[in-house]
């Protein structure tokens, strides 16, 4: 055996040992969603991953191939979050609420904390026409964007444990809450007027608001789609005065029980 041969079957040796020790480390991370979930401990826990992102700085301090290491490491942590989410949820999760209601802050918090793929739906379908949704109004008119909005929830069905953050008419049509219920649970994200205001008064593409940013508009808008928000709402939750962490955090319990109810 020449030395590129013993070199070669050193490396596999080391293949072995990381291939070993992912598949027990996969396995540590489902026993301690298990655990956490047995003894009521939140699942969420970001202090957690920047510790390991400390103590991975420290052993690569000064090391060759730290860029490379690094790479690696944060490929483990996605992946860990993947396989979080996949034991928490089998199906997709579904934002609604009314503009502003912090559907989009939620969804990319749940991207960062479960490596989870978010669905914009605005912005999807903004991409896919090739223009902005007050230009796909005024162009089309309402009842052909809506019509997109239909369309995308029926191809979100074939997808499983994905954040699909939808616009705020989506749930006024009863056909979309029918598809949006087919693989998902919808969760309802609710605020005060004000609150509203506050979070929407900088932004210009939102068409049934411009020209109206007021709190007496947005109150009687808001109250006027209430009944079928509510009607589609699988859970619902408040986020005036709550930061995205706490509000995830409700999400991850409330939809756990919902779905032990279920398998009851």
């Amino acid at each position: 055996m020449n030395q590129l041969d013993i070199l070669r079957e050193s490396l596999g040796q080391c293949d072995e040992i990381l291939l070993d020790a992912l598949l027990m480390r996969n396995r540590i991370v489902e026993d301690i969603m298990v655990y956490k979930e047995a003894n009521d401990i939140p699942i969420l826990q970001p202090e957690q991953e920047a510790k390991q992102r400390e103590w991975l700085n420290r052993r690569m301090e000064g090391k060759r191939h730290k860029d490379e290491v690094t790479a690696v490491f944060e490929e483990i942590t996605r992946n860990s979050k993947k396989i979080q989410a996949r034991k928490l949820f089998d199906y997709n999760i579904v934002l609604i609420g009314f503009m502003g209601a912090g559907k989009s802050t939620i969804s990319d918090f749940l991207r960062t904390v479960f490596a989870m793929e978010v669905v914009e739906m605005d912005q999807i379908i903004a991409e896919r026409e090739g223009m902005s949704i007050s230009d796909i109004f005024e162009t089309y008119g309402e009842e052909y964007f809506r019509n997109l909005e239909t369309e995308l929830l029926i191809e979100m069905q074939s997808r499983s444990n994905v954040v699909i953050s939808c616009g705020g008419g989506v749930p006024m049509r009863e056909r979309n809450v029918v598809e949006m219920k087919k693989n998902g649970r919808v969760v309802l994200l609710t605020a005060k007027p004000e609150t509203i205001l506050n979070r929407v008064k900088d932004n210009h593409d939102r068409p049934l608001l411009e020209g109206n940013k007021n709190v007496s508009f947005i109150g009687d808008l808001m109250e006027k789609r209430r009944e079928k928000y509510q009607a589609a709402a699988d859970i619902v939750i408040e986020t005036d005065g709550k930061d995205k962490l706490e509000i995830c955090e409700e999400l991850v319990h409330r939809l756990r029980a919902l779905d032990s109810q279920s398998e009851q």
